[in-house]
């Protein structure tokens, strides 16, 4: 994959259109860790099983054209379930920790391709340029560069497969508490045409190389792959 820039022609206008959806991408991840920790995490846990891929009772939404059939336990927040057409669904499935045992939540929001940038177009045009110098370490495959403070993004950290043309990435927040984890964001483009953003604890990056897989297990069943 090639790291130069483009020519400067309409580079500030492709930079600010990456910085607005990239934002998105932050404000979805921070709105996931939010609930995670607040009212709507406690109503779940009191209450209802994990979602799974046997769940049934479907609702049918619309969104980006596509047609989805999606199990009521899947939904992350009550006033979500209910058929019709939609410009958001915000979903949880689960991944399986590299422990093999710990079932781990990925919680994924489905968007238009117009509301969201891909976490792998991002690398080039907007990640690459805040990098500082030092690398991280600690998951097999992956770069893991820190991302400047003095840029504004203190305690975040991306982490890229640098080999492949269409790479992993994903960017990381450390924990604002101490009891909380540290969770990391990931836009892609669905084969459907929809873009879908997954938050998730930064543990699953161990299992990176079987992320897209095991989404495909969760979303080609109600019609989002």
């Amino acid at each position: 994959m090639s790291f130069q820039s483009g020519p400067s022609s309409g580079r500030a206008s492709h930079t600010g259109l990456a910085y607005n959806l990239a934002g998105i991408a932050v404000l979805v991840l921070l709105a996931s860790v939010g609930a995670a920790y607040l009212v709507d995490d406690l109503g779940r846990t009191a209450r209802m099983p994990a979602p799974a891929l046997s769940d049934g009772a479907p609702i049918t939404q619309t969104i980006a054209g596509r047609e989805l059939h999606i199990p009521t336990r899947w939904f992350r927040y009550g006033e979500q379930i209910k058929d019709g057409f939609t410009n958001q669904i915000d979903l949880q499935v689960q991944f399986l920790a590299p422990d093999g045992v710990t079932p781990l939540p990925i919680d994924v929001t489905l968007l238009p391709r117009s509301r969201a940038s891909t976490s792998a177009s991002l690398l080039d045009r907007v990640y690459l340029h805040q990098f500082a110098d030092d690398s991280l370490t600690g998951v097999p495959g992956l770069v893991g560069k820190p991302m400047r403070d003095t840029d504004g993004y203190s305690g975040e950290s991306v982490w890229y497969d640098a080999l492949s043309p269409n790479p992993f990435v994903a960017k990381c927040l450390e924990a604002v508490q101490s009891e909380q984890t540290r969770q990391c964001v990931r836009t892609v483009y669905l084969p459907s045409g929809i873009a879908a953003v997954y938050a998730f604890d930064a543990t699953v990056l161990q299992s990176w190389r079987q992320f897209d897989t095991e989404m495909e297990r969760w979303l080609t069943p109600i019609g989002a792959w």
